[in-house]
């Protein structure tokens, strides 16, 4: 009998891809009306540049095992204890300005002031934008008081807590949150969610985990023996991980849980 619902965060009940895809649009604007750029262009260059610089640096390896992405470090702060965010927060602003200014440079402009500028630009209008998807509330509404909820999100302790700042409608459903940035290791880790486990007092029969992603929300249920219900709102073709279930939204999920 499922006591428990295990929810991820970003791209499942949080729009996370659009909410950033709203801060690309308006900061590549300040470059339309500058220098009459491409935005989409400029987009996808600061993207490619994002991704080749953060996997440069030494803290990659962290940043993977936590799970935080380029995009994520466009605007995070990496205000949390411990030596590999300390270096985080170091290089964090330098990532910024290079990552837009190399996209300019890529498109013919070569001006870093400007680079900079964009780069303190696209934190600002990301914090504007906290989408929830459609049915996050309904189905979360339906669930509170009937089982026991638990978010559990990879990320910086200091970036998933503003996303929740954000859409501060959503933390009352939870019965506990957890962030992988505060335990150390971040799914598809088996050790938390067994770690979720604990928390709430129940076996891994009793639980389900509901989630976008194939290669952590149900790569890591799937080694830690946990039913999962894979989140697949884009017709996304799986490779390898094998879910348990797969639903097109969240109000699919509701069935299941009653069976």
């Amino acid at each position: 009998m499922i006591k428990a619902v295990i929810f991820d965060l970003d791209d499942t009940l949080l729009w996370d891809e659009k909410s950033v895809k709203h801060a690309f649009e308006r900061t590549c604007e300040l470059a339309v009306k500058k220098y009459g750029l491409n935005p989409d262009e400029l987009e996808a260059a600061v993207r490619e540049h994002a991704r080749k610089l953060y996997a440069s640096y030494d803290t990659y390896e962290f940043t993977q095992m936590i799970g935080i992405n380029p995009f994520e470090g466009l605007w995070a702060n990496f205000l949390d204890e411990g030596e590999d965010f300390a270096k985080l927060k170091e290089i964090a602003p330098l990532y910024r300005r290079e990552a837009w200014t190399a996209g300019l440079k890529s498109l013919g402009v070569d001006d870093p002031e400007f680079g900079l500028e964009l780069a303190e630009a696209f934190p600002r209008e990301r914090k504007k934008t906290a989408l929830l998807f459609d049915d996050t509330i309904q189905v979360l509404d339906k669930l509170k008081g009937h089982y026991q909820l638990l978010m559990l999100t990879n990320g910086s302790p200091e970036l998933q807590n503003t996303k929740l700042t954000l859409t501060p409608e959503l933390v009352a459903y939870f019965d506990q949150i957890v962030i992988s940035g505060d335990f150390g290791k971040g799914k598809p880790d088996p050790t938390i969610f067994e770690h979720t486990l604990k928390l709430l007092s129940l076996d891994k029969g009793e639980v389900v985990m509901v989630g976008d992603n194939l290669n952590t929300d149900i790569l890591g249920a799937k080694r830690a023996g946990i039913t999962s219900v894979w989140l697949n709102r884009h017709d996304r073709k799986p490779v390898d991980v094998k879910p348990t279930y797969e639903i097109t939204n969240l109000l699919e999920l509701l069935p299941i849980l009653e069976d």
